[in-house]
């Protein structure tokens, strides 16, 4: 699969297969997310990888009691160690150089037939204790990942007309 049938492909999952995901695909998946650029390649990402069926019901509290959270076979907790250091625009590094990593993840993981949801909706004081992540390092997403159980949906997307300016905004 190249990466535009990857990018075309990738959705998000909130239904999966009770089927193990493989120790090969996790390492590929997270060798995607090593290779990902980082500012500065400070490679501030880390990750929390569940696959305990306990924990993964105490993350789904955590989540908002998404139901979803705690039937994926792994859930994945995208984290970063990080002095909080800035871009000369202002903007901190740490959760825009994971976002990127986890890109690199979702679309590994469409290439090896798996899917993946982001999650936002969570509380990171609640996964820290959990998973036993120091109060040092910030959790920034969880990410299911897994075998989808169910068909995709057409994704509804804007044109690139109205998401593109050239040489100005209008």
């Amino acid at each position: 699969m190249d990466v535009f049938e990857a990018i075309k492909e990738r959705r998000s999952v909130r239904a999966y297969d009770d089927k193990p995901v493989e120790k090969e695909k996790l390492n590929k998946i997270f060798e995607a997310a090593r290779l990902a650029p980082s500012a500065a390649n400070y490679q501030e990402w880390r990750f929390v990888v569940v696959t305990e069926k306990s924990k993964g019901k105490a993350l789904m509290t955590a989540a908002n009691n998404q139901s979803f959270v705690a039937e994926a076979p792994v859930v994945i907790a995208c984290c970063a160690e990080t002095d909080e250091h800035k871009m000369r625009c202002g903007e901190q590094c740490y959760p825009i150089d994971v976002a990127i990593a986890i890109d690199h993840i979702t679309l590994a993981a469409v290439a090896l037939g798996l899917g993946t949801c982001w999650i936002g909706s969570f509380y990171p004081d609640k996964v820290r204790e959990i998973l036993n992540i120091p109060k040092t390092i910030k959790v920034v997403e969880l990410l299911t990942l897994g075998y989808p159980a169910d068909s995709p949906r057409p994704k509804n997307r804007k044109t690139i007309e109205e998401i593109v300016h050239y040489e100005e905004w209008w």
